[in-house]
């Protein structure tokens, strides 16, 4: 299986590892905890390796906007990252730090930017409670050395979060919102977070571990598949580190996509035509009430967009026009990369909105295949399973909305949604199976 999402490498064995599955299939149980029992029984180990046999890895002291290009280039949504000063270390919870991705640079992009727009919206580089203290001589110090006034508040962002540290800015002032920040930077937002120090040079290293939005919990190789598939769906990881004891490397690194791109592999089989021919309302699906669906109206500034997500903890959203919303496009925490590599696409950014932000990476959107601006990707409300792991695996997308007759989104179905038809947690799973996994996550808290 294809172990990140964006990969069109062919996957490998994924009919052989199957068929292992049907194989032990009980006559005697449904077929849900047939395959459940038999996830319980195949090791982690027998999941396919990476493409290239070799999971993608990304130093602690590499530059967050590097990490994006490399994420970028592979085409993943997320690496683990490796200690700089570890590269003799047998035991891999002294030579890992966890795993950075793009949720995490959305939330340290977010958080920068309103440090910055706080700064530059001070305007001599004074706050209040601050005035001529450190924050007023850091940014005199700095102009006194030629320095413009946006690398002034680059520098002076520095100060601002010590004081924040300290308690010594205006709580007020530091409650401005993604708009408003937007509105204060405008074109030198890229200055101050990709052109300018302290961002520039701000490593993963500094940034992987206070802005996770989950544990880094791996498994042994001979943790069962069950355990794997339960820590994607119900317990919600996006991918979780398979690591041999005594080893210090990730062996493989399973993903939610790598999953559902591998039961797109096994239509024809009985246990997953069975499955995958129902429709979404006889399996409960979408999971999410209408009214929990989250969505940004396409008039919104972008920066907006981010911040929901941001405050809602989801990887994407809907982009709707209207009081019924209907969906015109959708925004996901990968598209921050367009931000921070491609800012020529944006001579506006202080005005820019979300439909226009999507119009703008049209071309270099892989989903929309053309010059055009991606579509949304949809499903009806009596769609098959089938087909919204067909549309989710081709797209190399997490989640796909669930519309009306008049587009209007009425639901969200995820990929952990789609892993969740096929295993149940059986009681007193974790106690029997999670120990290893359980461990490893205490010992490198």
């Amino acid at each position: 299986m294809a172990h990140q999402a964006g990969s069109h490498s062919k996957i490998p064995n994924c009919d052989a590892y199957f068929e292992t599955i049907q194989s032990k299939k009980k006559l005697e149980y449904s077929l849900q905890q047939s395959l459940t029992s038999a996830f319980a029984h195949i090791p982690a180990s027998s999941f396919p390796q990476v493409p290239g046999g070799k999971v993608v890895e990304i130093s602690s002291d590499t530059t967050v906007v590097d990490a994006i290009g490399i994420l970028s280039e592979h085409n993943i949504m997320s690496a683990p990252v490796r200690k700089a000063d570890a590269a003799h270390t047998i035991d891999w919870r002294g030579k890992y730090l966890g795993i950075i991705d793009y949720s995490a640079i959305v939330l340290w992009v977010l958080e920068n930017a309103e440090l910055a727009g706080f700064a530059l919206s001070a305007g001599s580089v004074a706050v209040a409670g601050v005035g001529a203290g450190a924050l007023g001589a850091l940014g005199v110090g700095a102009v006194a050395l030629g320095a413009g006034p946006v690398a002034a508040a680059g520098l002076a962002v520095a100060a601002v979060s010590a004081a924040v540290a300290g308690g010594l800015a205006a709580e007020n002032d530091l409650n401005k919102d993604a708009p408003r920040v937007a509105d204060d930077l405008g074109e030198d937002f890229y200055k101050v977070l990709v052109e300018k120090e302290p961002f520039k040079s701000t490593k993963v290293g500094s940034v992987v571990t206070p802005y996770r939005w989950a544990p880094f919990v791996p498994v042994g190789v001979d943790s069962s598949m069950l355990t794997v598939l339960l820590l994607l769906s119900k317990y919600r990881l996006r991918n979780v580190p398979v690591i041999e004891a005594g080893k210090p490397y990730i062996r493989n690194l399973i993903t939610q996509s790598a999953v559902v791109q591998g039961l797109m592999r096994c239509r024809g089989s009985e246990w997953f035509d069975c499955i995958a021919s129902r429709r979404l309302p006889d399996l409960g699906l979408p999971f999410m009430s209408n009214d929990k669906v989250i969505n940004v109206n396409s008039d919104e500034l972008i920066l907006e967009a981010f911040k929901l997500m941001k405050e809602n903890q989801i990887g994407g959203l809907p982009v709707t026009e209207g009081p019924t919303r209907k969906i015109v496009g959708n925004v996901s925490m990968r598209d921050i990369r367009f931000l921070l590599l491609k800012p020529e696409l944006f001579s506006n950014f202080s005005q820019l909105t979300v439909l226009e932000f999507l119009k703008a990476i049209g071309p270099t959107n892989p989903i929309s295949g053309s010059k055009y601006m991606a579509p949304p990707i949809t499903c009806s409300t009596d769609a098959c399973l089938e087909s919204v792991i067909e549309s989710l695996a081709i797209k190399m997308v997490h989640r796909i909305y669930v519309v009306d007759g008049n587009m209007s989104v009425i639901g969200v179905v995820t990929l952990r949604d789609v892993i969740s038809c096929f295993i149940y947690e059986p009681p007193d799973h974790f106690d029997n199976y999670l120990g290893f996994a359980i461990e490893e996550m205490l010992n490198s808290s």
